[in-house]
């Protein structure tokens, strides 16, 4: 049976042809750089799904639709910068939002919304199966990022008016950051020995990398300004960048609910930072200190 569809229709499938051979190519591309067999076989797996998603689309609009070449180089080093998991999910966050426009077009094509449906829950199973490393370390990585940010943000708030003194407050920041990261790091170690985890190594190295990046961030405005007020703003802007980006990419990549963690980190931050500046205050009047 010939099915007769009106101009709209047919931009519409166009529309969704160029999305799904641009996925395609993305899926190609990234299927021959990962050096993992199992996540090339997997992203290969879904790369040839999008072109059949494709064909079957232009069963119907009996057109050639390039890709979108942006788009292919973007998700591409997205996905080799922040990881797998990560630039694919933020891909196909995006085409979810466009998914209420097949509704449309399945009132005059039935058949294709089902199999796009099908397709689509059978590639989210595949995309769950992709494996990185980081993503295995995560609990570690968030003790570490966590930790670094409630301790450090607290500590150069108070040593801030304790001091005033950029150097001195660098200094003291960066003996209290670089001993704190080792124990916080030996600590992740012993809790995942006693649990019996072979991996006790990487998930400590992983803690200390994290907690100590944070540190070099947090303080760096003190080694560079000399208005210690400037530097505490950014320090605590800093704190807040740092929890946004990672509260996001744990919730692209973990689909995980990004307000409330970013709420909770945020608050948790900034009210141990305004405590500590009080305490600083204070600590500094009653000793009557004058640096």
């Amino acid at each position: 049976m010939t099915i007769t569809l009106s101009n709209e229709i047919i931009e519409k499938l166009k529309g969704f042809q160029k999305s799904e051979i641009t996925e395609y190519y993305i899926y190609t591309a990234l299927s021959k750089r990962v050096k993992d067999e199992k996540n090339s076989k997997v992203l290969a797996q879904i790369g040839e799904d999008e072109k059949r998603h494709y064909n079957i689309l232009q069963n119907y609009t009996h057109s050639e639709v390039k890709p979108n070449k942006l788009k292919i180089l973007w998700f591409y080093w997205i996905a080799r910068i922040f990881g797998l998991t990560f630039g694919i999910k933020l891909m196909e966050r995006g085409e979810e939002k466009a998914q209420h426009s097949y509704a449309n077009v399945a009132e005059a094509i039935p058949e294709i919304a089902q199999i796009m449906k099908e397709e689509d829950d059978h590639e989210h199973a595949l995309i769950e199966m992709l494996q990185e490393e980081m993503l295995d370390y995560i609990g570690s990585i968030v003790l570490g990022l966590n930790d670094a940010l409630v301790e450090l943000t607290g500590a150069l708030a108070g040593l801030s008016l304790a001091f005033q003194n950029t150097r001195l407050i660098a200094l003291a920041g960066l003996i209290t950051g670089i001993a704190a990261s080792m124990s916080m790091a030996s600590s992740e170690y012993l809790s995942k020995k006693a649990e019996g985890d072979e991996r006790a190594g990487k998930s400590s190295l992983y803690t200390g990398i994290a907690y100590i990046v944070t540190v070099a961030i947090l303080v760096a405005p003190y080694l560079i300004f000399t208005n210690y007020i400037v530097c505490l703003a950014m320090t605590l802007t800093a704190a807040i960048l740092i929890i946004f980006i990672f509260n996001f990419y744990l919730s692209v990549a973990k689909d995980l609910n990004f307000w409330r963690r970013f709420g909770e980190m945020a608050i948790i931050s900034l009210g141990v930072s305004a405590i500590s500046f009080g305490i600083g205050y204070l600590i500094r009047g009653f000793l009557g200190i004058e640096v």
